[in-house]
């Protein structure tokens, strides 16, 4: 219960509290189509606010820029926008593109818009809203820490789940059940597809209070198919589970098993891209990482749950994991011994 449930969890909630805050410093592109003493008034009001530093340039080119993670919003102006708040015309809206996956940010932006332009509002008419915000949603490829880590953590809790399969079921074997269990009706089959299928309903657990967690207290948003979500969750259990089988057929004794499955969960954990992305790592440690089932695991979570930016395309995260279950379904199937 702890390794499966408590320890997952522990991560998200040690991770995300360290790095869901942060500095309030940001940038924030700012793009005038008007040209006129209003929209330069705008321009200095934004600039103006502590912990603002405003970039100007073109609308294609600033938004360009917020794609890649260089500014955390995109302010513009367009045509016309003088007038308007100078005849009292209209109402005047200027439109700002946040990226709602990056919650802090995206909150923090929305609060900005809304202080300046109340005083705008204030000095234009002396009453609301003569301009209002248009916002645009814009994904970007620079992903906040937590929302990269939380289906990294889902991945990696996935791992544990399969993996552990390994200790009670070679118990079993050196403690003869597995060989009472042959002088009762039950078929080898349907003793598998239990152990399995128990395993598959804990996934469901494990995502349900990783993501709530998630979602809940660090604003994490699931922006994908949650069936597309669950067909990784399946098929990522699955494999992990033949893997701990591997070693349920090879390990002799219960010590043996928990050596063997710290052997392979650590370099999982830590050279899979669950904490850090893979881009940070060396060549050597690139190469490792790419024969890795974790790290295609995590990074299809992190493309259908986060829209993250993709190691590999999301067909080759599945092919690799389906390669992955049958060759471990077959080696177990080969040398998994009862008795």
């Amino acid at each position: 219960m702890f390794w499966t449930l408590a320890f997952p969890l522990i991560f998200v909630v040690l991770f995300g509290s360290i790095f869901s805050g942060g500095s309030n410093r940001r940038s924030i592109g700012f793009a005038d189509l008007d040209g006129t003493p209003a929209s330069a008034q705008l321009a200095s009001a934004f600039g103006s606010v502590d912990g603002v530093t405003l970039v100007k340039g073109s609308e294609p080119d600033l938004v360009a820029q917020m794609k890649k993670g260089d500014l955390s919003s995109v302010i513009v102006v367009p045509k016309g926008y003088g007038q308007k708040v100078s005849s009292k015309a209209g109402t005047a809206n200027v439109a700002v593109y946040t990226d709602p996956s990056q919650s802090a940010a995206d909150g923090a932006t929305r609060q900005l818009v809304g202080f300046v332009l109340s005083a705008v509002n204030q000095a234009a008419t002396g009453q609301p809203p003569a301009v209002e915000p248009s916002f645009q949603p814009v994904q970007t490829n620079d992903l906040s820490f937590i929302s990269y880590l939380v289906p990294s953590i889902l991945g990696m809790s996935l791992m544990q789940l399969g993996v552990f399969s390994a200790i009670p079921l070679v118990a079993d074997r050196q403690k003869l059940i597995l060989k009472r269990l042959q002088a009762t009706p039950l078929r080898r089959w349907q003793l598998v597809g239990s152990n399995v299928l128990m395993r598959l309903l804990i996934a469901v657990f494990q995502t349900a209070i990783i993501v709530g967690v998630g979602s809940a207290f660090y604003h994490v948003q699931v922006a994908g198919s949650w069936p597309l979500i669950g067909a990784l969750i399946l098929l990522g259990s699955l494999a992990f589970i033949a893997l701990g089988y591997v070693i349920a057929s090879f390990a002799t004794t219960e010590e043996s098993a928990n050596g063997m499955t710290s052997v392979v969960q650590f370099p999982l954990m830590f050279l899979s891209g669950t904490f850090f992305p893979i881009d940070a790592m060396p060549d050597a440690l690139k190469t490792v990482a790419r024969a890795l089932p974790l790290t295609y695991l995590g990074d299809g979570l992190r493309q259908v749950m986060v829209d993250g930016t993709p190691f590999a395309p999301l067909w080759v995260c599945f092919a690799f994991l389906a390669v992955w279950l049958i060759v471990c379904f077959g080696i177990a199937a080969r040398f998994f011994r009862w008795q």
